[in-house]
């Protein structure tokens, strides 16, 4: 493994200790005010280009770069955040529909 590498996986694992909080956040608040799902998207969007570039790289090299698990683990957070996003959203308008009842 190389500087160059190692410096991905840096950045890979610093990006992604993020991603548990948030989690953990979502899960706990059961709301998705303050969220925005447009940002998770672009994110899991620059993730699959990232792995992209390490499946292309696996193509041409018959080498998996060990970031790509890195990549992996990182958009199957984001992923589970926002399944947790769609779930607060549900939560939030049931709050809603319940409260304009009354």
């Amino acid at each position: 493994m190389d500087a160059v590498q190692l410096c991905e996986i840096a950045m890979l694992v610093l990006f992604g200790l993020s991603w548990p909080f948030n989690i953990a956040k979502s899960w706990r608040s059961r709301t998705a005010k303050g969220k925005s799902v447009v940002f998770e998207y672009f994110v899991v969007i620059g993730y699959l280009i990232g792995l992209l570039g390490k499946l292309i790289t696996f193509s041409r090299t018959g080498v998996l770069p060990y970031s790509t698990w890195f990549y992996v683990a990182d958009i199957l957070m984001v992923l589970t955040d926002m399944v947790l996003y769609y779930r607060n959203s549900a939560l939030d308008r049931r709050r809603d529909a319940e409260q304009n009842a009354k």
